[in-house]
């Protein structure tokens, strides 16, 4: 068996205070004398039903954690630590997303919100090898023209180096909003050079995903799973070359999924979807990226099959074509070269902190 944490691999799908470690969270809350809910001191992963007391469970321990972000070094703090986690797992690409709305009144506004977090964005990559591009997102359950303004704020920044604003998404309750109203906020960052990656298709079916196709016109999907369901509807998004942003143990967390088992990921990857594995809020989850690549594996996936998983995943991202060919030719050399069964080294352990 090849070390997983060898494997390079993109991160496509990370929301910013979910990235932050447990421990980080602990020392902050001490540090602010701020009282955590006691399930956040837990090691064991979040679990919820996959219905509106879920999700509004889910969003309060979110709002909890987010609590403990204000100042520009927390801002900081929460980028730096993520890129060496994921360097430690041998991610080559982190797209980690953020909507600076919740972070401006601290820092004294949206733009400098934003700077902080490309500021160090570009210098962690710098420090830690791992090609950090920022996703800008808009929350559903905020006012489309807010949206607008994000998307506005993005464009600014937009640029394919590290510490640049790569994307525009739009996330939280997919239950909440018309997606229809958002259609302007996307077109502004289209228009501005920005792909889009709307969330779709975790608490929603595939009605909800054609509704964000026709109306986001997406580069990828946050999720996307649930259009497993309609065949039809998952060969047209892999026709048109929508990339999926698959996050196994967050969907069970979440109940979208009872248990992993469930998870249509084997479904998905034999129809030939482009597929990026990711953590989304391993805060509250308790599951790295490694972790979905170690699912894959127990669900059966061979080394050749996790080699193409993670083509997929540096396929579908944002990079500059020159890092991901030079990335592709790295994850040849893992898949052909010597057999390793090391588990993963200080590093990695040093980072997984619950």
């Amino acid at each position: 068996m090849k070390d997983l944490a060898a494997l390079p691999k993109a991160h496509l799908h990370l929301h910013f205070t979910g990235a932050m470690r447990p421990a980080t969270m602990v020392q902050l809350a001490q540090q602010m004398r701020i009282r955590l809910p006691h399930h956040l001191l837990e090691n064991d992963p979040m679990r919820v039903p996959a219905n509106a007391r879920g999700w509004f469970r889910f969003q309060r321990s979110y709002d909890s954690a987010r609590a403990l972000v204000r100042t520009e070094e927390v801002m900081r703090r929460i980028i730096r630590e993520a890129a060496e986690d994921d360097a430690a797992e041998g991610s080559r690409r982190l797209e980690i997303q953020v909507d600076p709305t919740s972070y401006a009144p601290w820092v004294g506004g949206l733009t400098p919100a934003l700077e902080i977090i490309l500021d160090e964005a570009k210098t962690a990559s710098h420090d830690t090898g791992v090609d950090i591009g920022v996703i800008v997102a808009a929350s559903r359950i905020r006012h489309p023209l807010d949206a607008r303004t994000l998307a506005r704020l993005a464009v600014q920044y937009a640029g394919d180096q590290p510490g640049e604003v790569i994307a525009f998404g739009l996330s939280n309750d997919e239950t909440a909003g018309d997606t229809s109203q958002f259609s302007a906020a996307f077109r502004i960052a289209r228009h501005g050079g920005l792909e889009g990656v709307p969330h779709a298709g975790e608490l929603l079916g595939p009605t909800h995903v054609r509704d964000v196709v026709a109306h986001l016109k997406p580069q990828r999907l946050g999720h996307g799973v649930r259009a497993y369901e309609d065949p039809e509807l998952l060969a047209r998004l892999i026709d048109e070359n929508i990339a999926f942003e698959v996050c196994p143990a967050s969907n069970v967390s979440l109940g979208v999924f009872q248990n992993l088992d469930e998870v249509p990921l084997r479904t998905m990857f034999d129809a030939g979807a482009t597929i990026a594995l990711g953590a989304d809020d391993p805060l509250l989850f308790r599951s790295r990226l490694l972790d979905q690549y170690e699912f894959a594996r127990s669900a059966g996936f061979s080394d050749a099959e996790l080699a193409s998983l993670a083509r997929s995943s540096i396929e579908a991202s944002l990079a500059s074509s020159t890092n991901k060919a030079r990335w592709k030719r790295e994850i040849d050399q893992w898949l052909h070269g010597p057999d390793d069964v090391a588990t993963r080294g200080a590093g990695a352990d040093n980072t997984r902190r619950c």
